[in-house]
């Protein structure tokens, strides 16, 4: 490694990851890493409450975020859940002269955050990426987060989405039969129980696109040994969701006094992919992980199970990279990442570019 990676500032390298681990981070994202804490205003958000994203959301945002309120074949609107609640979605639509005047495909997103942080202007950039360049109808999803709300409605928002626009096929101009769903983190956990909501329902996903997914029931741990995934003790106190994150997150989704009693609201497999019984017609899956990531074998291990159950699954890790690179503009994983999204979205839904 060049000595202008291994020190930034006088920030060195070792100081940032655990020495033993730095070779098996991509040079270009140890970089960045340095560059990042060498700027005291930078590391400012390493440490947060709830309170304080909920007070300043913008501050708390990935790079990639963006407002694309008013941009052109944007729109927004509000969905009804199953209880009854309200929760937002933005809709993309694709420019007709490039891919013609549908009916098109659908994709549905559901952003990252752990279940406790995100919105719709988290992964916008994304969206705009997967409708550009894959000619998609893309519906941002902004499902109701914890603790404001009790973890597991997500998935009912997730659901009453998916219904929403399949029975709403002719207003939206898309292809009932054609909606692929999918997310990073939390949102790609989403996805994975929605594609078995989907097929339960009769109408399997064209595709499942879950990137760096939790599949274990990793919120309900005391400690970063709980996991049996090595990835997970391997990168635990890595500069990426390292474990104090997750264990926030978990804490946050599931309190101290509540969590047996919102587990017990929901099939198991909620919390965990990994104990779902029947993956048999689940359609195509495609999961990407991140080399470097704490979540990376438990999202593998989901992607056998799948194969396992007679799927057809695409599996693919991003060598070097943490957790969150999807959202890294200046990454060249993330680039890949990008041209990978949008080549999996065009041979789910039959895309033809004029």
């Amino acid at each position: 490694m060049s000595e202008d990676i291994a020190k930034t500032e006088d920030i060195r390298a070792e100081d940032v990851f655990e020495p033993h681990l730095l070779k098996t981070y991509d040079p270009e994202f140890v970089k960045f890493m340095l560059k990042i804490r060498a700027s005291s205003a930078a590391s400012a958000s390493d440490e947060f409450t709830v309170e304080e994203v909920r007070a300043n959301p913008a501050r708390f945002e990935p790079p990639c975020a963006k407002d694309t309120t008013g941009y052109e074949r944007v729109t927004d609107k509000v969905l009804t859940s199953q209880d009854g609640a309200k929760f937002p979605i933005k809709i993309y639509h694709p420019d007709p002269v490039r891919f013609g005047e549908g009916p098109y495909g659908l994709h549905l997103n559901f952003h990252g955050g752990g279940f406790v942080l995100g919105s719709l202007s988290t992964e916008s950039s994304l969206c705009l990426s997967m409708r550009d360049g894959a000619g998609v109808v893309v519906i941002d999803v902004d499902y109701r987060l914890c603790p404001e709300t009790l973890w597991g409605k997500c998935m009912q928002d997730a659901f009453a989405a998916w219904e929403w626009a399949r029975d709403s096929a002719d207003v939206l101009n898309i292809k009932p039969d054609s909606i692929s769903a999918g997310g990073i983190s939390a949102g790609g956990h989403i996805s994975l129980v929605l594609q078995h909501l989907a097929r339960d329902a009769g109408m399997p996903l064209k595709l499942c696109l879950a990137t760096v997914p939790p599949t274990s029931d990793a919120l309900t741990y005391t400690h970063h040994t709980d996991s049996p995934f090595k990835s997970f003790q391997e990168f635990a106190f890595g500069p990426i969701l390292p474990w104090d994150r997750i264990h926030f997150f978990g804490r946050t989704c599931l309190p101290e006094g509540k969590s047996e009693e919102i587990l017990a609201t929901w099939p198991e497999w909620w919390i965990s992919p990994l104990k779902a019984q029947n993956v048999r017609g689940l359609g195509d899956t495609f999961i990407r992980t991140g080399g470097c990531d704490p979540l990376r074998d438990e999202g593998e291990a989901y992607a056998q199970k799948l194969v396992e159950g007679g799927n057809r699954v695409t599996v693919k890790r991003y060598v070097g990279s943490p957790h969150t690179f999807p959202y890294f503009g200046w990454f060249h994983k993330k680039q890949e990442f990008d041209l990978d999204t949008i080549a999996a979205l065009k041979q789910a839904h039959g895309v033809q570019v004029k």
